[in-house]
């Protein structure tokens, strides 16, 4: 069973904040390198931040430092903390296993950044 659920979404102002989560199946989750990614309206999906079973992290440069990837490898759940968020923030915001796995995409959390 593949299957990620996201959650934490909303509308918020620039430079607010919002706490994404996911919550991954073990069979998913467990060894694998974690990632986030988004879609804008137009745009194609991008990555926006990878975390691997260790926790080792990467980011998008377009993020500038504002996100912080996390996970807990007990409650096969993934983070994502955005801080100083701007209207380009604006995006429909997934996890997905790094390369993704294309059963797994779940449906998304939305992220509305109203300036």
């Amino acid at each position: 069973q593949m299957q990620l659920v996201e959650s934490g979404g909303g509308l918020v102002e620039v430079g607010g904040s919002l706490r994404l989560s996911c919550k991954a199946s073990r069979s998913v989750f467990s060894g694998s390198t974690m990632g986030w990614y988004r879609r804008a309206p137009g745009q194609q999906r991008e990555v926006v931040a990878t975390i691997t079973w260790h926790h080792d992290t990467s980011y998008s440069e377009s993020l500038k430092g504002r996100f912080t990837i996390s996970r807990d490898n007990v409650k096969n759940m993934v983070y994502l903390q955005m801080n100083s968020l701007e209207p380009e923030d604006t995006a429909v915001y997934y996890c997905n296993t790094v390369p993704p796995l294309r059963p797994a995409w779940g449906q998304g959390t939305q992220v509305t950044v109203s300036s």
